[in-house]
């Protein structure tokens, strides 16, 4: 989508909120693009319209702290454009224009309360006294030459600024955590006043251009999707067969024995249903499970899993190849965040993705057509809402690549798999029942690796523990625990104790993320 509108630049410093922000700043209406710190250069200025610079957890004073381009920041000011800096991203423009920046005698963590002590646009329709978000240690504690200090709080002099006669602000708070009591304000003030750019971006409105940049791509040749029934990998295959027709796209859904009860015969009915001619279904359970005999380390598990579906995919396209004649393409749905992530060489990512979206093309030798790789979850389910896709596709909650093998805490068996599906069913039953599926981001079951003392029928029983997990989000980047009323959490306990056989004891996870992740596993 690069180069059709004027976009605002988010620049990464390693933090857990460069994508949040991004995904905000879309909300909010207007193009975000991702760019990490040590690729930032003077082409990301051309189109943009505004310069954030993102949080991150090292100090600027460090030696070996991320520094980007500091010309290419500098040119951004000089030539007026819009600058904003949050966390970190304010500590580096405070030092970088002659401010200070030091270690605070202590930290702030959390909630806290912003008091503003100048007018300022950035702040406008907002009170004196609001709650903002703070995860810092390090302080400015001299702001830069020419600039005005625009709010404080009890452990930051500084806490926002603003440099006299530039575009150029500075919030030590994070306005795009949705803790922070009028982020969304703050943010739309700093686009809307002070870059001066209108809100244009409506994902839903790009399906024509996708399709006709699929379209003029295609040099024929049959396609291979990897499908799973989920919103990304359908709304991407939607995406082509509006491109190119039903005739030369086959889709492939492999029965892991690690999916839902029924999963892949859902999957594969539904894609049928969309009007797919060619949905391969293979049922590769016994790989899969013996691949997982005696592993009990989760990256081991997840490593497992994704060679032997690779090797199941590359089988298949192999036989379908003779079949069906030469294969030239292979869609995924990847969405923006895993293209970020599978292109930061040396920085932390989730390894089963970066290992699909890079490993796999090249193991098949196939052009990667990903329609859907500029886009955030919540993105991807508007354009599917668009296209109409059945809402059990679009609503449907994430389900793990490796399946229910990171829902079984330890080794997995098929016992411990049937009683982690047979739970999974309830919870979804239950909820379902109750309205609630459709508010919560993701809510399963966890078989964890002990067993309880408990009273069965009047005798001793001695049988595992079950833990669910209900969380709310938005992204899946930070995440709060659900609170479920009791009376659905009672009904889910007692339906999974008296019906799943082999367990005696559930829990409830109340954990938030950070600093669990959503999974266990």
């Amino acid at each position: 989508m690069r180069g059709t509108r004027r976009e605002v630049v988010v620049v990464d410093f390693g933090g857990q909120y460069a994508h949040l922000i991004a995904r905000r700043v879309r909300e909010l209406g207007f193009y975000a693009r991702v760019v990490g710190y040590d690729s930032l250069s003077l082409r990301d200025l051309e189109g943009a319209g505004a310069l954030i610079l993102s949080g991150g957890p090292h100090s600027v004073y460090e030696e070996g702290a991320p520094m980007p381009d500091t010309r290419v920041i500098r040119r951004a000011i000089d030539s007026g454009l819009a600058v904003l800096g949050i966390c970190y991203g304010h500590q580096l423009l405070s030092r970088m224009l002659g401010g200070e920046v030091r270690r605070g005698e202590k930290g702030e963590y959390g909630s806290s309360t912003l008091e503003v002590v100048a007018d300022d646009v950035i702040f406008r329709g907002t009170p004196r006294l609001q709650r903002v978000w703070m995860s810092h240690r390090d302080v400015v504690e001299r702001a830069p030459p020419g600039s005005r200090v625009l709010a404080r709080t009890s452990v930051s002099r500084i806490a926002a600024f603003r440099l006299v006669g530039a575009r150029v602000y500075g919030l030590q708070f994070h306005p795009e955590v949705r803790h922070t009591e009028y982020g969304s304000t703050i943010l739309r003030n700093f686009l809307v006043e002070v870059a001066e750019l209108e809100p244009s971006w409506r994902p839903e409105e790009l399906v024509g251009e996708i399709v006709r940049r699929i379209r003029d791509r295609y040099r024929g040749g049959n396609v291979l999707v990897a499908a799973s029934g989920g919103v990304d990998s359908t709304t991407a295959a939607y995406l082509v067969k509006m491109a190119i027709g039903a005739e030369p796209i086959h889709l492939v859904v492999i029965d892991t024995g690690l999916l839902r009860r029924g999963e892949a015969g859902w999957a594969q009915r539904t894609l049928k249903s969309l009007g797919f001619k060619h949905v391969h279904l293979v049922d590769a359970a016994e790989e899969f499970l013996d691949a997982l005999r005696g592993v009990d380390d989760p990256e081991e598990k997840r490593r497992a899993i994704a060679e032997v579906y690779f090797r199941v995919l590359e089988r298949e396209a192999e036989r379908l190849e003779r079949e069906y004649g030469e294969f030239r393409y292979l869609v995924q749905g990847t969405i923006y965040p895993d293209r970020i992530e599978s292109g930061r060489a040396g920085r932390s990512s989730d390894r089963i993705k970066s290992h699909h979206n890079v490993t796999l093309p090249e193991r098949l030798r196939l052009e990667v057509i990903e329609p859907l790789a500029d886009f955030y979850k919540d993105e991807v389910r508007r354009i599917a809402r668009a296209l109409g896709l059945p809402g059990e596709v679009v609503e449907r909650h994430p389900f793990p690549g490796p399946g229910l093998a990171v829902r079984v805490v330890g080794e997995v068996t098929r016992e411990k798999l049937e009683i982690v599906r047979r739970a999974t069913e309830i919870v979804e039953e239950e909820l379902r029942r109750a309205g609630l599926y459709g508010q919560l981001w993701q809510a399963f079951p966890v078989l964890l690796p002990v067993k309880t003392t408990g009273v069965k029928g009047d005798a001793r029983s001695y049988e595992y523990a079950i833990a669910i997990r209900a969380v709310v989000s938005e992204d899946a980047m930070t995440a709060e625990f659900a609170k479920l009323p009791w009376d659905v959490l009672e009904r889910i306990a007692s339906r999974i104790v008296n019906e799943v056989e082999g367990v005696n004891r559930v829990l409830y996870d109340v954990t938030n993320k950070p600093p669990a992740t959503i999974e266990f596993e």
